[in-house]
């Protein structure tokens, strides 16, 4: 399920667990957990406008436990990386 938050700059960024368009599969739930993690999963936040869409690695259940701030901070941190 999609998770969305709004920055202070009014970007609105949509999160979707990697792979999870895909069906409840064990195999699609799996080729979206990060390796060698237990419990981290690969997540993709769209923004909506201009700016490019990031990778995180989150907790499986980070959709009902990560505050809108935190996904923020990580989105904010992984563009700081990729520039």
């Amino acid at each position: 399920m999609p998770r969305e938050v709004t920055d202070p700059d009014g970007i609105t960024w949509t999160c979707i667990q990697a792979f999870s368009g895909l069906g409840k599969d064990p195999e699609k739930e799996e080729a979206a957990r990060v390796d060698g993690k237990a419990d981290a999963f690969q997540v993709v936040c769209t923004p909506s406008g201009g700016a490019q869409s990031v990778r995180l690695e989150l907790p499986g259940n980070w959709e009902r436990t990560a505050s809108d701030e935190d996904l923020l901070d990580r989105i904010r941190t992984r563009l700081d990386q990729d520039r």
